[in-house]
């Protein structure tokens, strides 16, 4: 029976059956001459496989072959539509998309049932509720952004639209969020690839974006040009600057924006000639070292009228965070805000190493930079923004529990407005026209309806935080703190966070008190003066230099915890 079916099988199958309606068509009906047709379609297409030298399998399998690259293309709908669990956060579970599309959509978004978490797995997290819970009369929770030498301080919305470009996404969805942020009086952060006519159509606040690219500031040669960031960040619209140092889906990493893909629209608003390779180098030009970073920072703020000015970073090596840190020391200089990335965070494509390994996730990210900032006094005077897969009201909680201000989400919004996790992102094909610059694709993305859902998930997720904040007995998030959140470690053991990230004291690294490793072993390596280190870490850890090598802590801590 095996020798009837070899690897040639279907190709001699689909000519025979060609020969075949062939006969039956002259001898009987013409209406045989369809089934003809498509059958010697399938055999020229089986002498092309044989021929061609591109894919081993079609050449051994003629025909059939093809059904391989067929079932390939239409997997990953299959899977998500058919087979894939509820919970599988990959990168977002169902449970979180269907979570976002109901409080767009103002539906029902209560669950019958119980939970479908393992609260017995390890990683489980809750919040602890309190036993006479709190009244909380307004959600719309806010917090000023505005240092020592901000004139024009701002009231800030705890939940705001990420950094997301014109060209990464459409013309359309920036309009949709942009609506979407007017009508919910938050704010869109406008990515790095400048402020373009969409984000100003209407009105709603901007946190301006600016990468190593200067897109929208920059001169003919790539450099930065103040006159024209004056001109852009004197605008109403734009409400913040930040200075992006690298981001979570690529920190690092430059990037290019290749000449087909540079549309005259996208050339206007990143101040490039259109038809060109659009290069984002992987660092700044503006300037060398961390003292210069704060004086550009500094002059920014000038510049711009007063108006608040910081940066985004995802945690890389420390001791650079820690120079960063040492320069505002140095300089008497403070950015307004920090927003801190998490490598877990992105929206745009990126190298799979990248994507996978590079860059720290955001609660040890976000711990590190919140206990430096209160080990040097400086805390009070800086806002911390949290990015990186902040869907639900308890993302939310748990990051400020760490030390977060606000925090900010890309995907989220993204599903608010249609987005279905079909992962073309980078194809231009996008299937509900939020990722793509063909206009007819655009078109499916209606601006007057996905607007008004990206309004509703920003107020129904603010409204689901005001119950969890009334539930563990408090008032506002910045009541927040790390002993509120508790989290299992192994089966039979459970920690609160305070635990797994301790709070430093106000004012500790300056005295010299360094009590965790990572502080202990990074911050004298750092210089104000330079990102390189004092010497290398190796060198430090096995004690081959004048410092001190450090001392082991009483219990062994897994990884880089910047507790």
């Amino acid at each position: 029976m095996h020798s009837l079916f070899t690897r040639h099988t279907a190709f001699h199958a689909v000519i025979a059956l060609t020969v075949l309606c062939a006969l039956l068509a002259l001898t009987f009906s013409a209406g045989w001459w369809l089934p003809c047709l498509l059958f010697l379609g399938l055999s020229l297409l089986g002498v092309y496989d044989l021929r061609q030298t591109r894919h081993a399998i079609r050449r051994n399998y003629p025909v059939i072959g093809n059904l391989r690259f067929l079932f390939e293309f239409i997997r990953p709908e299959v899977r998500q539509y058919f087979f894939e669990d509820d919970t599988l956060k990959l990168p977002f579970s169902r449970v979180d998309r269907s979570l976002v599309y109901q409080r767009a959509k103002r539906q029902m978004d209560q669950r019958p049932f119980g939970t479908q978490g393992d609260v017995y797995g390890n990683d489980y997290e809750w919040i602890n509720h309190a036993m006479v819970p709190a009244h909380v009369p307004d959600s719309d929770f806010r917090t000023t952004v505005g240092g020592p030498d901000c004139r024009r301080p701002v009231d800030l919305s705890v939940f705001n639209i990420s950094a997301m470009s014109f060209g990464a996404l459409s013309a359309n969805a920036i309009m949709a969020l942009n609506k979407g942020a007017a009508i919910g009086h938050f704010a869109h952060d406008t990515g790095e690839g400048g402020v373009s006519r969409y984000h100003l159509e209407h009105g709603g606040d901007l946190i301006w974006n600016i990468g190593s690219g200067y897109f929208g500031c920059r001169n003919q040669d790539g450099s930065f040009s103040e006159e024209r960031f004056a001109d852009m960040a004197r605008r109403d619209e734009i409400r913040m600057i930040e200075l992006k140092l690298s981001q979570g889906a690529k920190p690092g990493h430059g990037g290019i924006l290749p000449a087909p893909k540079v549309t005259p629209e996208i050339a206007a608003a990143r101040g490039v000639p259109a038809g060109h390779d659009c290069i984002s180098p992987s660092s700044h030009s503006a300037f060398r070292t961390p003292i210069e970073m704060m004086r550009f920072i500094a002059r920014l703020r000038e510049l711009s009228g007063g108006k608040p000015v910081g940066f985004k970073l995802c945690i890389g090596h420390p001791w650079e965070w820690f120079a960063i840190a040492k320069a505002m020391l140095a300089t008497g200089i403070t950015p307004d805000f920090i927003v801190v990335d998490g490598a877990e965070g992105g929206t745009g494509a990126a190298p799979i190493e990248f994507v996978d390994h590079v860059g720290t996730p955001l609660r040890e990210g976000l711990r590190l930079v919140h206990n430096t900032l209160v080990g040097i006094g400086l805390r009070e005077h800086i806002r911390l923004g949290a990015s990186g897969k902040v869907i639900s009201a308890f993302d939310m909680a748990r990051l400020m529990a760490l030390g977060a201000d606000w925090c900010n989400s890309a995907r989220a919004y993204m599903f608010a407005i249609g987005c279905i996790q079909a992962q073309t992102c980078h194809t231009g094909r996008c299937p509900t026209g939020v990722t793509t610059q063909d206009p007819k694709r655009q078109q499916a993305l209606v601006v007057s309806d996905k607007s008004v859902r990206v309004a509703n998930y920003h107020a129904n997720t603010l409204k689901a935080l005001g119950e969890l904040l009334g539930a563990a007995g408090l008032t506002h998030p910045d009541q927040l703190r790390p002993h509120h959140i508790a989290r299992r470690i192994t089966n039979g053991e459970v920690r609160v966070l305070s635990a797994l990230f301790p709070d430093l004291e106000k004012g500790e690294l300056l005295e010299g008190r360094f009590r965790n490793t990572i502080f202990r072993t990074a911050w004298p390596m750092a210089q104000a003066e330079s990102f390189e280190p004092l010497y290398s870490l190796s060198a430090a850890l096995s004690g081959h230099t004048d410092t001190p090598a450090p001392v082991p802590d009483p219990a062994p801590q897994a990884g880089m915890n910047p507790a």
